[in-house]
């Protein structure tokens, strides 16, 4: 069931959280959402554009958490990552120089998928995020994506990874260079940030970023970022 706008209730049970830690950071406006009367309102774009950004420092944990509480029903489950991408959506290197054509080199990567009906659409809405809050993470990795899901740009969710061979200015903390790029395209929220927090947990993985720089083709990369994760699924035992 699709959400525009949530109550107290259905935001906790949303993000699989206790009632009382949900309205806690509401009231300290950790949260963001608005008071009607006496009861709460929260707008889903703006918990999930919040919780985008928690999640960079969130632990293994509070990230399981998150995709838990956000599984879709669109793919695998074990292995969502993995099920959104393919040898054909892996451009290594990508021949890219600055942030635009980057984003440019990403959306022709996807335009590969039979998927893609509005590249065009999709790369203004990558774009217009990156103006808003850049999407680039510590340790040289970048997750970009469209502000909000685009249905009627795609018909199925996917996802494309490149590599430059050298870092660029891409809006990373602390002045840092990005090299590694996960360009994120879902049609509905709950997969997003499924993806974005599995995506994080991989990237906590031991020496993972650093491993992938040494991966020299897309058939390589592809069978590294699916074994990550793969080795992420077992953290969590049987299922």
């Amino acid at each position: 069931m699709s959400h525009e706008v949530f109550s107290l209730d259905e935001l906790a049970r949303h993000l699989g959280r206790d009632r009382r830690e949900i309205e806690k950071l509401a009231n300290r406006g950790r949260l963001p959402g608005r008071r009607v009367g006496s009861s709460w309102v929260f707008h889903q774009a703006e918990v999930t554009r919040w919780l985008e950004q928690e999640m960079r420092e969130y632990s293994n944990a509070e990230l399981r958490s998150v995709e838990r509480s956000q599984k879709s029903d669109e793919f695998c489950h074990l292995l969502p990552v993995s099920a959104l991408m393919t040898v054909d959506t892996v451009q290594v290197p990508l021949e890219a120089r600055n942030k635009r054509a980057v984003l440019e080199c990403l959306i022709e990567v996807a335009g590969r998928s039979s998927s893609i009906w509005s590249p065009s659409d999709l790369l203004k809405a990558v774009q217009q995020r990156e103006e808003i809050f850049a999407t680039a993470y510590e340790g040289g990795v970048a997750i970009p994506h469209p502000r909000n899901p685009l249905p009627d740009a795609h018909s199925d969710s996917i996802i494309v990874f490149g590599r430059t061979y050298s870092g660029i200015p891409f809006g990373a903390p602390h002045g840092g260079l990005t090299d590694l790029f996960f360009l994120v395209l879902c049609r509905d929220s709950r997969a997003h940030l499924q993806i974005v927090a599995r995506l994080g947990r991989m990237f906590q993985l031991p020496n993972f970023l650093d491993g992938l720089r040494e991966q020299e083709d897309a058939s390589s990369t592809y069978d590294y970022i699916v074994a990550a994760d793969r080795l992420v699924a077992q953290q969590d035992g049987p299922h």
